[in-house]
């Protein structure tokens, strides 16, 4: 059965490999799911992968955010099916077939979440971007659009706001896997920082997000720990 924590995905956005093995030590038992980024899988590789599966019973969102033509995008997602992580992000972007492209080199052996608009980006910037007028005045719009084409592509589920959690799963169903970022705690205030579209764990939680991508507010904490296990106890009160 699912516990609190498990929703709980903490990035491992540190400056060095050994930082991050701190961290991993010290949350292993707290929170369901370390994300490794792009910058932290340059310097470690595989390596980390190793040593979280090896500290305990988390797991690994390996967030890589690919983009590519779709041939590059099935090699490289082949690659990472090897490693044994739970989830692997591929921008939904302007193409179905590099979608379908990374779900056909999965083998079925990670889940593919594909990302809809990153939560920094505004609606001035979709505007900037070109694209119509109807998405750069509701942003929903095209993260729904985006849930679509991942949806018919095979993809487990999204990266999407928990701001627009509760129409993703209106529209595509609770079995359509939604991981959000952009989460405070509610203990912390909704500050916008370089995230645009913030909402609090509970609040995620209510609305059908599966995971939350919670960093800075367990991660900054004077006792990371003890931040970690009140956010569980937030989407504790909600269950």
């Amino acid at each position: 059965m699912k516990q609190p924590k498990d929703y709980i995905i903490f990035p491992l956005d540190v400056p060095s490999v050994k930082n991050a093995k701190e961290c991993v030590k010290m949350l292993s038992d707290c929170v369901g799911m370390f994300k490794i980024g792009l910058e932290l899988f340059i310097r470690s590789g595989p390596e980390l992968i190793d040593f979280i599966h090896d500290s305990g019973t988390a797991r690994v969102f390996l967030d890589l955010k690919l983009h590519d033509i779709p041939v590059t995008v099935s090699r490289a997602m082949e690659r990472i099916a090897d490693l044994g992580v739970a989830f692997a992000t591929v921008h939904c972007g302007e193409s179905k077939r590099m979608l379908e492209a990374a779900v056909e080199g999965s083998g079925g052996k990670v889940g593919i979440l594909g990302v809809t608009v990153l939560t920094s980006v505004s609606k001035e910037d979709i505007n900037a971007a070109g694209f119509r007028e109807e998405f750069s005045l509701d942003i929903a719009k095209l993260v729904l659009k985006r849930a679509v084409n991942a949806r018919e592509a095979g993809c487990t589920g999204i990266v999407c706001s928990g701001l627009e959690v509760k129409m993703i799963k209106d529209n595509l169903g609770k079995d359509f896997t939604a991981v959000t970022p952009g989460i405070r705690p509610l203990w912390e205030g909704l500050k916008k920082d370089d995230q645009q579209r913030i909402t609090t764990p509970a609040s995620a939680v209510q609305n059908g997000s599966d995971y939350l991508v919670i960093g800075r507010p367990i991660r900054d904490a004077n006792d990371p720990r003890e931040a970690a296990m009140r956010i569980a106890e937030e989407i504790e009160a909600v269950l």
